[in-house]
C-alpha cells in the first residue's frame, strides 16, 4: 500500500513539475545612473530598451568601436538628442549606425 501511495505521489508531482513555467529572472541592464556622454565617432551600435515588466526604465547600451558597452544616463540631452536622431533616421528609412 505504502509503495502504490509513493508512485501515486511522484507521479502527480512529475505532472505538476511539468505544468511550471520557467522564466528567467531578467533584470535591468544597466546599473547605476550610466555615463553622460560618449564621443559619437567611438559609437559602432547603438541599442534602446524600452521599459518593460522585468526592467520599468528606458535603457541606452552603446557598443563602442573597441567593443566596449557603457549604457547612458537617459536624463542627459546627448541621450535625448541621439534618441531623437535615431527615430528620424527610423522614418527616414535609413540606418544610423547599428539602430
Amino acid at each position: 500500500m505504502r509503495a502504490s501511495t509513493a508512485i501515486l505521489l511522484t507521479c502527480l508531482l512529475l505532472v505538476n513539475a511539468e505544468g511550471i513555467a520557467i522564466v528567467p529572472k531578467r533584470r535591468c541592464l544597466c546599473i547605476g545612473p550610466g555615463v553622460n556622454f560618449v564621443r559619437p565617432k567611438n559609437i559602432k551600435t547603438v541599442r534602446v530598451y524600452y521599459p518593460t515588466t522585468f526592467c520599468d526604465k528606458m535603457e541606452i547600451l552603446v557598443t563602442q568601436n573597441d567593443n566596449v558597452k557603457k549604457c547612458l544616463n537617459t536624463m542627459t540631452e546627448f541621450a535625448k538628442t541621439l534618441i531623437r536622431n535615431l527615430q528620424r533616421s527610423k522614418r527616414k528609412g535609413k540606418s544610423l549606425k547599428g539602430a
